[in-house]
């Protein structure tokens, strides 16, 4: 139970479901972790319920002075940052691209790419100031594939693995690895959301529809992407760069 023995990781998005589980992994395996999202009530729980290795620094990934002030807590609470997962994300809105506001683009686009390339910026100094260290960005099944309705979502995680590639090149001289976990549909709020906006009255039917394209025939839990999440993290996966990790049960092969 030590695979991070030692570790500081700076986890955004942490309130939600995949970065919740993420936290309770890195901690069971010895991390003490920095954890931020926009909502600050459950992030502030999960703190709690972690104990002394952990602490909540709520904030917007969007805003330029978030990240800096995560990875500044990492190195004034921990003593230095070792890991950085950029998980933070919107599915934005579900509809055709021609019935996508401006403003709906843009605001996926600010979460799920301006906040990872920010998060990068303000951690990579900090991780290459302890030898080096491991950045993951959560990316997802829709940053290799289509999906329509998804347009904004579709276009920000296959954006992100393109961002992820270019930093594994940037930050290798400093032993940073930078990969992406790409989820397929899991059981966590975001699927809700999009079976509900996909299907208003019932999801049911969505959730039916993704299930039988998924080879394994059911949704991944949050515990099984964390897990992923974790091997990258550690240093099990030292030889792992600009690469792209898909849990998906299949999905993409399917």
């Amino acid at each position: 139970m030590d695979r991070l023995n030692g570790k500081v990781a700076l986890i955004t998005g942490a309130g939600g479901g995949i970065g919740a589980a993420t936290a309770r992994a890195f901690v069971a395996e010895g991390a003490r972790v920095v954890l931020t999202d926009l909502d600050g009530e459950p992030l502030r729980a999960l703190a709690a319920a972690l104990g002394d290795a952990a602490v909540a620094v709520p904030g917007d990934v969007t805003d330029p002075a978030t990240a800096p002030a995560a990875v500044a807590e990492a190195e004034a609470r921990f003593g230095g940052l070792d890991v950085l997962f950029a998980n933070a994300g919107t599915e934005g809105k579900v509809a055709p691209l021609a019935h996508q506001a401006r403003a709906d683009f843009e605001a996926v686009l600010a979460v799920n790419v301006i906040g990872p390339w920010l998060c990068v910026q303000a951690a990579a100094p900090a991780i290459a100031a302890r030898g080096g260290g491991s950045i993951v960005i959560t990316s997802s099944v829709a940053g290799l594939v289509g999906s329509a309705g998804l347009g904004p979502y579709v276009a920000s995680k296959h954006a992100v693995i393109g961002l992820a590639k270019v930093a594994a090149l940037e930050l290798a001289a400093q032993k940073i690895r930078v990969n992406t976990v790409n989820p397929g549909p899991i059981e966590n709020r975001m699927m809700r959301s999009i079976e509900q906006m996909a299907a208003p009255g019932a999801p049911e039917a969505v959730k039916a529809g993704f299930e039988r394209v998924v080879p394994l025939g059911r949704y991944g839990t949050n515990e099984e992407i964390a897990r992923l999440a974790l091997f990258l993290a550690s240093d099990e996966s030292s030889y792992c760069t600009g690469n792209v990790f898909v849990a998906d049960g299949g999905f993409v092969t399917g």
